[in-house]
């Protein structure tokens, strides 16, 4: 087949390109933002846009990615000009893998076909992430397609056959959505099917003593030191991601009316966590590990140790474990986090371009612990990280997302070089990866939008207040208002005042001379 070819379209399918057709070129830039407009940052579309032969073209072509970038994304600006580029580079990249269906809107993973993938090229693992970059876009029909696929895709609308082949947190990313849009219609949609999905889960892979196990393959951290393609070892992975799924299913129930599934599920939700927490957590080493199938804990750290944080699970006692990412011996390496401690006498023992996780850097990885770190730093106070720690990491990360001169997202990277392991005829395979997020740490961690159920907006940025003297994040679409935030140290820059400020439609509706949380009660959506 192909690389560009289009399948048949179903009504829906349709009406949804109109949409989409409509959005792209209705030029909205200037109605949604306050200072930024889309030539600031055109050059970086022409730059990408020039980089190579569009070899594969699904929704948007190269032609017209600036103009859906434009109507589609909250616009940034900062004076770190890597990380800027980086923020459009990977909006840039993602809207490459938006794909128009017989089933509607879909994601991919990878551009080209991949063998483990199902129908559409659509594989289940990157779902989370797909959907925590995705809910800041302002139109998100396409994401409601898209979720109703995995859950409704198979016969007699029952979810995709390939939906469980890789682990899964859909429930909390789809409720993690829910937070930003303010829009719970889809959510009481799915209630059923997510009650139906969790029992599926528990039926698969839960163990007699309660907790989750799963091959490391299916977790899609293959070839890790800990685990096995074909071991069934009880991972901190799936355990935290049917935590909070759990949790979010309780909270779609409440918000359903349905309080006897809210119970239930609520109380699923504390018995795992406490299990896993028992289980998981080595006092000794002060880190959550994977526990084996003989019954031991596994003598290894690994990234997958931080992931109860990426759902706030842990505990503030558990704390001394992100001692480990400052840790030359631990996760710290001059090219990002590794995904196993650099002491560990298998780190990096696997070989090279089977996809190894024994230690080298996985921006999928990376997503989840910045996603744990920004949680923690936001928790109650401790001494062991603070917000130069993310915003270090952050930069890192940033930088990493380079090959032969051009931006470049791929699989993982050695952690000592950035060069990045698929090689050969898979390297292409790899080029636009669509397995981690950026633009939702820039937007939710660094900049500091913490999304809420209630009326008020809560910023809580991470970027140090010595780090820059300004930077602007406009267009930013929550809960039915779209938003602009203002960092400008002595009012020079921007002109909109000294300090940081929130504008809410265009209004300023909060200001603070430093660079310090701030909260702000959001007004009433006018009627359409």
């Amino acid at each position: 087949m192909a690389s560009n070819s289009r399948l048949p379209l179903t009504l829906a399918a349709i009406c949804g390109l109109l949409l989409l057709c409509t959005t792209t070129h209705s030029q909205t830039t200037h109605s949604q933002t306050v200072v930024l407009e889309q030539h600031q940052f055109a050059h970086y579309i022409a730059r990408f846009n020039a980089m190579e032969a569009e070899t594969v073209v699904n929704a948007i072509p190269n032609a017209e990615s600036l103009d859906w970038l434009a109507s589609q994304i909250p616009f940034f600006a900062c004076p770190s000009k890597q990380l800027e580029e980086i923020y459009y580079y990977r909006w840039w990249s993602y809207r490459k893998h938006i794909k128009e269906t017989p089933d509607g809107w879909v994601l991919t993973e990878f551009l080209r076909p991949v063998s483990h993938a199902g129908a559409h090229n659509t594989i289940a693992c990157a779902l989370g992430h797909h959907l925590a970059e995705g809910r800041w876009l302002r139109s998100q029909h396409i994401l409601d397609d898209y979720i109703r696929f995995w859950f409704r895709a198979g016969e007699d609308h029952t979810p995709a056959r390939h939906f469980h082949k890789f682990s899964s947190w859909a429930a909390a990313a789809i409720y993690d959505r829910y937070l930003v849009t303010g829009d719970a219609k889809l959510l009481t949609e799915l209630l059923d099917d997510l009650i139906v999905d969790y029992r599926r889960w528990e039926s698969e892979r839960q163990a007699p003593d309660g907790l989750f196990w799963q091959y490391d393959v299916q977790d899609g951290m293959e070839e890790s030191i800990s685990g096995g393609r074909r071991v069934k070892n009880v991972r901190p992975t799936i355990n935290s991601y049917m935590v909070a799924n759990a949790l979010a299913i309780a909270q779609i129930a409440k918000l359903s009316g349905r309080q006897e599934i809210a119970a239930e599920f609520g109380e699923k939700a504390v018995r795992l966590r406490a299990a896993m927490i028992e289980r998981l957590w080595d006092e000794d080493n002060k880190f959550f590990k994977v526990r084996l199938e003989d019954g031991h804990l596994s003598d290894a750290r690994e990234a997958i140790g931080f992931i109860p944080w990426t759902f706030d699970l842990a505990k503030a006692e558990h704390g001394a474990a992100w001692l480990q990412l400052k840790d030359d011996g631990g996760f710290k390496a001059p090219r990002g986090i590794t995904t196993a401690e650099r002491r560990h006498p298998q780190f990096r023992s696997h070989g090279t371009g089977t996809c190894e996780w024994d230690g080298a850097v996985w921006p999928f990885a990376t997503s989840q612990t910045l996603d744990g770190l920004a949680n923690f730093i936001r928790g109650p106070q401790q001494s062991f990280v603070d917000r130069r720690d993310y915003f270090d990491n952050l930069l890192l990360y940033a930088n990493a997302h380079q090959h032969a001169g051009k931006p470049y997202i791929g699989e993982y990277h050695d952690e000592l070089t950035g060069a990045w392991l698929i090689t050969g005829a898979k390297a292409e395979r790899s080029r636009y990866y669509n397995h981690s997020t950026f633009a939702d740490l820039v937007i939710g961690g660094l900049i500091g939008i913490v999304p809420r159920d209630d009326a008020i907006l809560e910023l809580d940025p991470l970027l140090p207040g010595e780090a820059w003297d300004w930077f602007c994040l406009d267009g930013v679409p929550y809960h039915g208002h779209t938003l602009t935030i203002i960092w400008d140290r002595d009012g020079e820059h921007f002109r909109r005042g000294a300090g940081f400020s929130v504008w809410v439609d265009r209004k300023q509706l909060a200001s603070s001379p430093a660079l310090d949380r701030l909260t702000v009660k959001l007004p009433e959506k006018q009627s359409e």
